[in-house]
C-alpha cells in the first residue's frame, strides 16, 4: 500500500507548500487555495482528520512560524507533529518520536532546506526500541 502524504498551510505558508507540492509526486493539497488570509487552525483540523482518517498516511503543515500549526496538530492525542528547522531535526523526528506530521516553519525556511526536511521526514523509520514506552505514554 502506498502511503498517502496530506499537505496543507495558511497564507504565510502558501508559497512554500506549493514549491514542495511541485517537487513530489502524489501529495494531497487540502488547501489553501490562495494567499487570502485564513484561520490556520482550520487547516491543521483537516488534516489531523484525514490523517485518522487514512491508513499509512503523513501530513505536512507549514505557517509562518509553524507554532501555531505544531499546537493546532498536537492538540489530537494520535497526532505527534513536530516543528522542523532543519534536516536532521525532520530524521530524528521520525526516527525517535515515530512523528506523523512535519511541521515547518514558512517564513523562515528556504525551499531548498525545506525539501531537505521532507525527504528526511519522509525516508526516516521510527526505531522502536527504548523510544517506543515514551510514544506509549503519549497516548494515554
Amino acid at each position: 500500500m502506498k502511503e498517502i502524504i496530506y499537505i496543507a498551510s495558511d497564507h504565510a505558508g502558501f508559497d512554500l507548500k506549493n514549491q514542495i507540492i511541485n517537487s513530489y509526486e502524489n501529495f494531497v493539497d487540502l488547501g489553501p487555495a490562495s494567499k487570502d488570509s485564513v484561520d490556520y487552525p482550520d487547516f491543521a483540523y483537516d488534516l489531523v482528520s484525514k490523517i485518522n482518517s487514512t491508513i499509512a498516511s503523513k501530513g505536512i503543515l507549514i505557517c509562518g512560524s509553524g507554532i501555531g500549526m505544531a499546537i493546532a496538530a498536537n492538540r489530537d492525542k494520535n497526532i505527534r507533529a513536530g516543528l522542523a528547522f532543519n534536516p536532521e531535526i525532520a530524521m530524528l523526528m521520525r526516527q525517535h518520536n515515530d512523528a506523523n506530521i512535519l511541521v515547518l516553519p514558512g517564513r523562515f525556511m528556504d525551499v531548498q532546506e525545506a525539501l531537505k526536511c521532507v525527504d528526511n521526514f519522509l525516508n526516516s523509520d521510527f526505531e522502536g526500541g527504548r523510544h517506543e514506552k515514551r510514544i506509549y505514554k503519549l497516548k494515554k
